[in-house]
């Protein structure tokens, strides 16, 4: 009889399989491993050539992010001695604190129309995927495909038309603009996934909510909804890295008020040109969310579909 089993692989299958994995993660984590160094160099140590790896460890790129500078006389300097470690990193440049930057305007901006975008999304989504899941409706399939067909266009196709629509309409730069486009853009998929996670939540289930004597949207909240937990979930996270990552309609629509971070990251200009510390810092904050975001939402993706509150 073999001692090979085919449902288990070997030692040496498991080794190389571990080893192929952790060479896939190192080549995937990088560029953000770079990214987050980056972001701890000096200025001088950012643009080295060749590129440095060990380096003196320095927040200027984060102090430059997160304020404006303007230089100073060196009397000036002499006078006026820095009183926080922030303005000694500045004083030693040959400047001073004029104020705050706007990332953190910009930050905020992303937050709000990000996350605002994926609840609009989510919710409207789950309605529509719940009622073509559910009832009969007229066209159902030529509804689903023209839903579908919205996302077979590259959205910066049709950029000038919105441009135009925007400013007549007056959403120009403001967030309920952003917001009601980035839920339209993203409502055909949010649809489409939340229809497939529905279509496998038995019927059953709801009907025996039914002759409980619950209503149907009391069947819906409290059946259907934690049943499709994982789906909701999983279209919650592409929705809001859609929103969170999106740049063309950022650039195209926005300029001031409801500016997000990935147009104005790029635009961080410091002494002699490009502020590569100042960015790279902006880039690591700006990932912050989206990843905690992920690792709150971990369990419900890794939670099998029957795992609702019913079964329990």
């Amino acid at each position: 009889m073999s001692s090979y089993s085919i449902t288990e692989a070997s030692g040496r299958q498991k080794w190389v399989a571990g080893v192929l994995v952790i060479g896939y993660a190192l080549i995937t984590l990088m560029p953000l491993l770079w990214i987050l160094a980056t972001g701890f160099k000096s200025s001088p140590d950012s643009i080295a050539y060749p590129p440095k790896v060990v380096f003196e460890p320095s927040l200027e790129g984060y102090v430059n992010l997160f304020t404006t500078q303007m230089r100073q006389s060196p009397e000036y300097l002499q006078e006026n001695p820095p009183t926080t470690w922030y303005e000694e990193v500045v004083h030693d440049k040959g400047m001073v604190i004029a104020g705050p930057s706007r990332f953190g305007e910009r930050f905020m901006n992303s937050v709000i129309i990000g996350f605002g975008s994926t609840f609009l999304s989510v919710f409207l989504g789950t309605l529509a995927a719940y009622a073509f899941s559910r009832y009969r409706i007229p066209l159902k399939d030529d509804l689903l495909f023209f839903i579908l067909s919205t996302r077979m266009m590259p959205p910066i196709a049709i950029a000038i038309p919105i441009f135009l629509m925007f400013r007549t309409l007056g959403l120009s730069d403001t967030h309920a603009g952003m917001i009601l486009l980035y839920t339209a853009v993203n409502l055909s998929l949010s649809v489409w996934l939340l229809k497939g996670f529905i279509d496998e939540i038995p019927r059953e289930y709801e009907e025996a909510a039914l002759i409980d004597g619950y209503t149907r949207f009391q069947a819906f909240y409290k059946v259907v909804l934690p049943q499709a937990a994982t789906g909701i979930a999983s279209t919650a996270i592409f929705c809001l890295i859609f929103s969170w990552n999106e740049y063309a309609f950022a650039v195209l629509l926005t300029s001031g008020t409801a500016q997000t971070a990935p147009p104005f990251i790029p635009t961080i200009i410091g002494v002699g040109g490009q502020d590569w510390p100042a960015v790279a810092a902006g880039a690591t904050i700006f990932l912050v969310p989206v990843m905690v975001f992920t690792i709150l939402l971990r369990k419900h993706l890794l939670r099998g579909i029957t795992f609702g509150a019913v079964r329990k």
